[in-house]
C-alpha cells in the first residue's frame, strides 16, 4: 500500500508536544515559575495600585487625581516626605562610610581572623529585621532603657528616645545603620579582594602613602561597586517599614513616619486604600530617578 509523501512528512515533522519537551525549551520552563511569581506579586499589584489610586474611598467611583491633589495640600504628607529623605540620606551615608571602614579593617586582618570577624559582623544583617527592631525597642524603651541605665551610671541625663521627635528620628536611623552596615561591609570586602595587589605595590614603589593608595587605587577600583551598592541600599532604605513601625509607629506626632508606614496608616488603619496607594506610588518616581542618575554616572565612567 503506497504512503503519500505528505503522510511521511507529517510523521517526520515534530509535534508541538515533542518540541515543548525538547532541551531548547527547558530553560523557558524552568524560568516560568519565577516569571509567574513576579507577575503575580509585583507587576499585577503595581498596576492595580495605580488603578486604585484613582478611585474614591469606597472604591466605587473614578475620581482621577483627586487623591494626589489632597495629599499635596496636607502638611503631614510633606512632613513624611522630609522624614523619608532625611532618614534615607543619613542612614545610607553612615552605612556606606562604616561599611567601607569595616571592610578595610577586615581586609588587613590575617585570613583566619577574617573568617571569624566576617561571621560576627554579618549577624545584624542576617537576623530578621522585625526581631532586631524589637531588641532595639527594648534598648530605647523609656522605662527599662538599657542606654538610659548606662547614662545614669555615668551621671548623664536620660534621653526620651522614642517620645521626643528628634531623638525618635535618631533612634530609627541608628537601628537602620546597625542593620544595613554589614551589607556594605561584605560587598566592599569582596571588592577589595578583587583589586590586584600589584597596583598597591606599584603605588608604594612610586612613594605613595596609605592615604594616597586609598585615594588613587582603592576608591577608583571600588567606584562602580560603591555606586551600585548605594543605589540598592537607597531603594531599600527609602521603602523601609519594619523599623519605624515597631519602634515608633510613626510617632510622636507623625514625625518619624516614612512613605511605607504612612501609606499603611492611611490605607489599612484608616481604611482609605486609594489614598494609601497614592502615597505608596509617590516613592516610585523618586526611586526611579535615583536609579537612573546613578546608573548613568556608572555608564559615563565606563566610557
Amino acid at each position: 500500500m503506497a504512503i503519500s509523501a505528505s503522510t511521511v512528512n507529517r510523521r517526520r515533522s515534530p509535534t508541538l508536544l515533542s518540541r515543548l519537551r525538547s532541551r531548547r525549551y527547558a530553560a523557558y520552563w524552568m524560568v516560568l515559575p519565577l516569571v509567574l511569581m513576579v507577575i503575580g506579586l509585583v507587576v499585577y499589584p503595581f498596576f492595580y495600585s495605580i488603578f486604585l489610586s484613582f478611585e474614591n474611598k469606597k472604591e466605587t467611583k473614578f475620581v482621577g487625581v483627586r487623591n494626589y491633589e489632597r495629599l499635596i495640600r496636607y502638611g503631614t504628607f510633606w512632613l513624611v516626605v522630609g522624614n523619608s529623605f532625611r532618614f534615607t540620606l543619613t542612614a545610607v551615608f553612615f552605612k556606606a562610610s562604616l561599611g567601607l571602614a569595616l571592610a578595610l579593617i577586615l581586609n588587613n586582618l590575617p585570613f583566619r581572623g577574617q573568617r571569624v570577624w566576617r561571621g560576627v559582623s554579618l549577624i545584624p544583617w542576617v537576623m530578621p529585621l522585625a526581631l532586631s527592631s524589637l531588641g532595639w525597642w527594648w534598648i530605647f524603651e523609656p522605662t527599662h532603657s538599657a542606654v538610659n541605665w548606662i547614662f545614669v551610671q555615668f551621671g548623664i541625663t536620660p534621653k526620651p528616645w522614642l517620645s521626643d521627635p528628634n531623638w525618635a528620628r535618631v533612634s530609627t536611623i541608628v537601628t537602620n545603620i546597625w542593620f544595613g552596615t554589614p551589607f556594605f561591609m561584605i560587598m566592599y570586602l569582596a571588592g577589595l579582594k578583587s583589586i590586584p595587589q600589584s597596583l598597591y605595590e606599584a603605588a608604594e614603589i612610586d612613594g605613595a602613602g596609605a592615604t594616597q593608595r586609598f585615594r588613587y587605587v582603592t576608591l577608583p577600583m571600588l567606584r562602580k561597586l560603591i555606586a551600585i551598592t548605594m543605589m540598592f541600599s537607597t531603594i531599600v532604605t527609602f521603602a523601609n517599614f519594619d523599623i519605624v513601625r515597631i519602634l515608633t509607629r510613626g510617632g510622636p506626632r507623625y514625625t518619624t513616619h516614612l512613605f511605607g508606614t504612612y501609606a499603611f496608616n492611611i490605607g489599612i488603619e484608616t481604611g482609605h486604600l486609594p489614598r494609601g496607594a497614592a502615597i505608596a506610588l509617590f516613592m516610585f518616581p523618586v526611586l526611579g530617578l535615583a536609579a537612573f542618575f546613578i546608573l548613568r554616572n556608572i555608564a559615563r565612567g565606563e566610557e
